[in-house]
């Protein structure tokens, strides 16, 4: 009887070692305040430069009905998140390959929400999700522009927020009513702030200044400059192609600013960018919950 209770000890000891031991992705929610401003651009094309860094790098499409990650890829997929929850399917087999062996995922249509689910459904969702956090380096969400109350779940479960803004004046009051809206919710949720299509480095200085004042006085925290990209006509020509930008053309202004973006975030932050405790879809559910 002894050696039973000894053994089933044993095997509960080794269990929550392996718990411990446990890691994840990092997972990185991309959000902007309204449309327009290039977020899924830079989403896809800053996952892409992170593959090219030999990272395992998901892209994960959550602007359910009108996300736009396969247009820009000038791929068709097979499946999206809607056929996972429509046919029961395992979410490995809704993962699309694109360039660079970059995974992603398509938003599908059809589907309003994912979360007004079965208690069932969801569980099957959060079961999922744990499989792909535990396989990848890094897992991008592609958000919608703007929030609701489902999509902030996510955005507050992840490791860190990027917010892409440009110098527009309502790309910036969208962009700072993203961030204290986030703020009030989790203040200590990382975030960092892209300026895209910006005319010059110093009109992108001074626009990622201006934010980075703004937050700090009117909210007390801190953003971090992850980068400025220019208004770079390869862009347009890189859409119309269906081809991201860094494959379009890598020495373009665009492709040469991102690249250093990229490197740089994974410089500053080697200590951080190992694979991280296991949490994330724990955190999804606690939201969740309390909605």
């Amino acid at each position: 009887m002894k050696q039973v209770k000894h053994d089933q000890a044993q095997k509960l000891r080794e269990k929550l070692d392996q718990l411990r031991n446990t890691s994840e992705a990092r997972t990185i929610a991309v959000i902007s305040g309204k449309g327009g401003v290039g977020k899924s651009n830079f989403a896809l094309n800053f996952a892409l430069s992170l593959a090219k860094n030999n990272k395992k790098v998901l892209l994960f499409d959550l602007d359910i009905g009108m996300g736009n990650i396969d247009i820009l890829l000038g791929l068709t997929p097979e499946r999206s998140i809607v056929d996972m929850f429509e046919q029961d399917i395992p979410i490995d087999d809704i993962i699309e390959q694109g360039p660079q062996s970059l995974s992603y995922i398509a938003a599908g249509s059809g589907l309003s929400d994912i979360f007004h689910f079965s208690e069932e459904k969801l569980d099957y969702f959060y079961q999922q999700l744990q499989n792909l956090v535990q396989s990848y380096d890094y897992i991008l969400f592609d958000m919608g522009a703007g929030v609701t109350n489902d999509s902030l779940n996510f955005i507050l479960a992840a490791n860190e927020c990027f917010v892409v803004t440009t110098p527009e004046p309502t790309a910036l009051t969208d962009g700072y009513a993203m961030i204290k809206h986030i703020t009030q919710k989790q203040f200590d949720l990382p975030l960092y702030l892209v300026v895209n299509k910006a005319f010059s480095q110093k009109a992108g200085e001074k626009t990622m200044k201006r934010m980075q004042d703004v937050v700090s006085q009117f909210l007390n925290k801190s953003i971090e400059p992850l980068g400025i990209l220019p208004d770079d006509r390869v862009v347009t020509k890189a859409v119309t192609s269906q081809v991201p930008f860094l494959s379009y053309d890598e020495k373009a202004k665009i492709s040469q600013a991102l690249t250093h973006m990229t490197n740089q975030y994974l410089e500053q932050n080697i200590d951080i960018h190992k694979k991280v405790p296991f949490r994330f879809v724990s955190k999804l559910k606690q939201f969740m919950l309390e909605r």
